[in-house]
């Protein structure tokens, strides 16, 4: 029962966060990661995500939603929706430490002011 609980209230922090306008926003010129995480951490998600997280058009671009570490990383590994599992067969635990750096990274990255 906790256990739903917690996938309940998982689930409503990312709707809400889904709902904001950011998803799809451009960014303001090429993002450059700034260290050997941050680009390992592109790999991952060119490798993994990008099929689906292309930019906000067939799912959510990557890291601009205002969503805890925590979660994310509990989406990853469990899946959410559509969205599979990466069991650690699949992602290590350092890929996934690499891809959180790469988000967070993104999501400092001031969006397009038009």
């Amino acid at each position: 029962m906790k256990r739903l609980a917690w996938l309940l209230t998982a689930a409503a922090v990312l709707a809400a966060a889904c709902a904001t306008p950011r998803h799809s926003e451009p960014r303001t010129g090429p993002f450059r990661p700034a260290n050997a995480a941050e680009e390992r951490g592109e790999i991952v998600f060119s490798n993994y995500c990008s099929k689906c997280h292309d930019s906000g058009h067939s799912g959510l671009a990557p890291g601009i939603l205002p969503v805890p570490d925590a979660l994310i990383r509990f989406q990853v590994r469990h899946g959410l929706g559509v969205m599979p599992a990466f069991g650690e067969d699949r992602l290590s635990p350092a890929q996934l430490d690499d891809l959180l750096a790469y988000l967070n990274a993104i999501r400092a990255h001031p969006p397009t002011v038009s």
